[in-house]
């Protein structure tokens, strides 16, 4: 996967920090739209500085969409499975419409705090991983 980022300062001789516009499903024409308000926030993170950049320059990066891929089925999907899951288990235990609301909320709430500690984990380990690969 490769997006325009900018870099923002130089960590050492080989890594260099950017700032990587976050991606969302909205166009952001605002202008048409006046839906969300929301503006192109972006992401610090680090990342392999092997064309030797500098600090102000739009660089392409690239990362890994394998990694990418799997951390939004993560995030997205496992909350969705574990609500499925947790109102299936109880709806075969239980005639209780309640229970079954119940069992799949538990689960939906079990897969969000899942994607949180992932989350941390990913952050903690660095983070995706960024190569510089050409100026833009």
């Amino acid at each position: 996967m490769t997006q325009i980022a900018t870099v923002e300062r130089i960590l050492d001789p080989n890594h260099a920090e950017i700032s990587v516009p976050r991606k969302s499903a909205c166009g952001h024409d605002c202008e048409e739209c006046a839906g969300c308000g929301v503006t192109g926030a972006a992401v610090k993170a680090r990342a392999v500085n092997p064309i030797g950049a500098r600090p102000g320059q739009k660089v392409v990066v690239e990362s890994s969409t394998k990694k990418m891929l799997r951390i939004v089925l993560l995030v997205y999907l496992t909350p969705i499975v574990l609500f499925l899951a947790g109102y299936l288990l109880a709806m075969a235990c239980t005639g209780s419409t309640a229970l079954q609301y119940l069992g799949a909320g538990i689960g939906f709430v079990a897969g969000i705090l899942i994607a949180v500690a992932y989350d941390r984990r990913l952050k903690a380990r660095g983070g995706l991983s960024f190569t510089i690969v050409r100026l833009f």
